[in-house]
């Protein structure tokens, strides 16, 4: 049966724009980092990223090494777009990355010019498309002049095989450093994608989300719940071997007790607000106009419509951030 989009589907989920520039985000954008890949069955990929968009998710967030085979999230998306979504390619924000390791040898990863406009070449040919809307540096090149990698994603532009780049993973220095390149050669940079939650404010002490706010810039936050701590799992505790990314390890340098505590103090909260704790922790995120984006990861539609009600409720009281800021210490 031939899919056709909700006609609702622009009325419920909040549209956000970065800065004064042209691209507008939905609140939430669906990450196909996991469970997208060559091992998940096609038709549960294809039932959560079409209710996604019926629900006014329009944008899909990818690299060039997602899924467990590097690239076959491009591909398996490839396969829903060429099925469902080609009617609607204007209406959606396709996104993909470069600089993790994707292919054997020296360019393989990290941001040359080579290794960035190889890589774009092959998700463009993976996905059947002529251009993607935001082309990322997934991370900062400690090896390079970032000037090169600067240089590389305006190329990219200047050929239409993306129409706004971003960074990932990047410090403040770093994006401020990338920023003015990006001035120098009037390059549509946009966001800098950063993982980012309630636990994890590295970007607000940082002085990152500022920076970017100031510069007419986004912030997308990736891992927005941490990997699912902030969910009501585990308020009985922690288990040891819990898959925790890299970006979030530091989290439970003082013992898992410790963010037990954490997690039922904010749970109360969120009971109070009518919320999840998984919810109320989107919207903490979605206070700052800067934060453009945040990504979510589910194969569960369920998941899916539950994470989309945190916009639902989105400002707090002063007495709320007050509490809240004192937990999180």
């Amino acid at each position: 049966m031939a899919f056709s989009a909700a006609t609702t589907r622009y009325n419920d989920l909040p549209i956000r724009r970065v800065g004064k520039t042209g691209l507008q985000l939905p609140a939430i954008s669906l990450g196909l980092w996991r469970n997208f890949g060559d091992e998940a069955p096609f038709a549960n990929s294809r039932q959560v990223v079409l209710d996604a968009f019926d629900h006014g998710i329009f944008s899909f967030d990818l690299a060039n090494n997602y899924g467990p085979s590097k690239g076959s999230a491009e591909e398996t998306f490839a396969k829903i777009l060429a099925r469902d979504l080609k009617l609607y390619r204007e209406e959606l924000v396709i996104t993909t990355k470069a600089g993790y390791p994707a292919w054997p040898g020296p360019y393989g990863a990290f941001g040359s010019r080579k290794t960035l406009v190889g890589s774009l070449d092959r998700s463009l040919r993976r996905m059947n498309l002529d251009y993607v809307d935001i082309f990322y540096s997934h991370r900062p090149d400690p090896n390079i002049d970032l000037q090169e990698t600067a240089q590389a994603l305006d190329l990219l532009v200047r050929q239409g095989k993306a129409l706004y780049v971003g960074i990932s993973n990047y410090t403040q220095a770093q994006t401020a450093e990338m920023v003015g390149y990006f001035n120098d050669m009037h390059t549509p940079f946009t966001v800098n994608q950063v993982s980012y939650n309630m636990l994890n404010r590295q970007a607000e002490t940082t002085g990152l989300l500022d920076y970017l706010g100031q510069n007419n810039a986004g912030l997308v936050a990736y891992g927005p719940l941490a990997e699912g701590l902030l969910t009501q799992r585990y308020l009985d505790g922690i288990p040891a071997d819990f898959p925790i990314h890299r970006t979030n390890k530091y989290l439970l340098a003082k013992g898992a007790d410790v963010v037990v505590e954490q997690l039922n103090a904010l749970n109360k909260i969120a009971i109070e607000r009518g919320q999840t704790l998984a919810q109320m922790a989107l919207a903490w995120l979605l206070r700052s106009e800067t934060v453009t984006s945040v990504i979510i990861g589910t194969t569960s539609v369920d998941h899916l419509h539950a994470n989309l009600a945190a916009t639902q409720q989105l400002t707090f009281s002063d007495d709320e951030v007050k509490q809240i800021k004192q937990i999180l210490g």
